[in-house]
């Protein structure tokens, strides 16, 4: 049943304060509310927490709005169709540093990319096909762009090779220390398993995306209602530009805010906005990208340090943790174009963070999601709205169970 709209995209539950109007501070002696019921807009302030209270005039401690599309499930009930797969010159090593970013040359603009879409209808849905990335537009109005994690893998690279094996297409990118990284996906094209080898041939299973609920429109939306949170505001999205690195890491080393039903199959996290938001995350606001561009400036890049850092201690701690890079557009140009863009820059920081700081390329994945998660509601140029986000998902990947130890030397999980 589709949750009605009234209970999606950020909309105050009854009593609750209009938008940009603070809460009345709380008196001494007096009861705190309790949370609102399981299906109630998520809080943007947690009622009696001062550190929760979220300046009126700051428009970057706004919660995201979610676009009236996704506040319903799709119309087509079909999978969406596999990105493109990458062309054997693309599944090329090539050195740290190469001038390329996000399968494009530098200096490469999404107009270029526009030149190139192509757009047909299929069983309904609108689907422009450009060299290295699909967008899919539902006749519902929901929009959604699928790349290919591929790309990423290729720096560093000593050899990538391709097998097929009943069915299924394994693509090897082998290191300079031996170790390799194996990506396993269907006849589909549908991502299956991710799996890194170390040199002596043990295997560590990154995500493992079989998992199938039957409740997932096409196997790729969950209607759930969002998440009630009871945490500080400013810990559940957190802003890179002023938290600490010990608040950065923390949050990237946080629980779901609420308990985590099931497992979620990577397309159920990327394409389920209140699956996703269980998650706290943080924005990374202190990169900025030039118009229609995803390259990050070399200036810039620097200001990645403390995201990476947060991001290489908890893989160290555990290394099956999985990240998701997200990238966001404000509301100027159209649709289709803010997607692709705002995915290449969403990938563009992913392959920096392992090109410069060295973080491990399979324990991220990245996702565009244009304009559909506005901080500042605005048709104008905004800063704050062209962001960055990072956010934990390997308990929705694993069902919210604690965060699982290295197998026993020897010991291969299942496949």
């Amino acid at each position: 049943m589709t949750t009605p709209p009234g209970r999606q995209g950020g909309t105050p539950p009854a009593g609750a304060p209009a938008a940009g109007t603070p809460p009345a501070a709380p008196q001494a002696g007096v009861p705190t509310r309790p949370a609102p019921p399981a299906g109630a807009a998520a809080p943007s302030v947690v009622p009696g927490s001062a550190a929760a209270t979220a300046p009126p005039d700051r428009a970057q401690n706004a919660p995201p709005t979610v676009t009236p599309a996704f506040r319903a499930a799709p119309t087509v009930a079909a999978p969406l169709p596999p990105a493109p797969r990458p062309q054997q010159r693309d599944l090329t090593p090539l050195a740290f540093g190469a001038g390329v970013v996000a399968g494009a040359v530098i200096g490469a603009t999404i107009a270029d990319y526009a030149n190139q879409r192509q757009e047909v209808v299929e069983g309904g849905r609108t689907i422009y096909t450009e060299p290295d990335r699909i967008i899919i537009r539902d006749p519902g109005g929901q929009e959604y762009v699928r790349g290919n994690d591929l790309y990423r893998f290729r720096y560093g690279a000593r050899d990538i090779r391709t097998e097929t094996f009943g069915g299924e297409t394994r693509t090897v990118v082998i290191r300079p220390d031996g170790s390799e990284v194996i990506t396993v996906v269907g006849p589909d094209g549908s991502l299956l398993r991710r799996i890194r080898r170390d040199p002596r041939g043990q295997e560590l299973v990154i995500i493992d995306n079989s998992y199938r609920d039957p409740r997932a429109v096409g196997g790729f939306y969950v209607d759930v209602p969002p998440p009630v949170v009871n945490i500080p505001y400013d810990r559940y999205i957190v802003d890179a530009q002023e938290a600490t690195p010990d608040v950065i890491y923390e949050t990237m080393e946080a629980p779901p805010v609420q308990r985590i039903e099931r497992r979620y199959s990577l397309d159920e996290i990327r394409y389920s906005p209140n699956v996703r938001m269980a998650m706290p995350s943080i924005d990374v606001n202190t990169i900025n990208f030039e118009t229609g561009s995803w390259v990050i400036p070399p200036d810039q890049a620097a200001r990645l340090q403390t995201i990476a850092d947060g991001l290489n201690r908890a893989i160290q701690r555990n290394p099956r943790e999985v990240f998701l890079i997200e990238g966001h557009t404000d509301a100027v140009g159209n649709d289709v174009d803010n997607l692709s863009l705002s995915d290449r820059r969403a990938q563009s920081a992913a392959e920096l963070l392992t090109q410069q700081f060295g973080v491990p390329a399979e324990n991220l994945t990245s996702q565009g999601y244009g304009k559909q998660y506005l901080k500042e509601q605005t048709d104008g140029p905004s800063r704050i709205n062209r962001r960055v986000t990072v956010r934990r998902i390997t308990p929705l990947l694993n069902g919210g169970q604690a965060s699982l130890p290295p197998p026993p030397p020897g010991t291969t999980p299942p496949r």
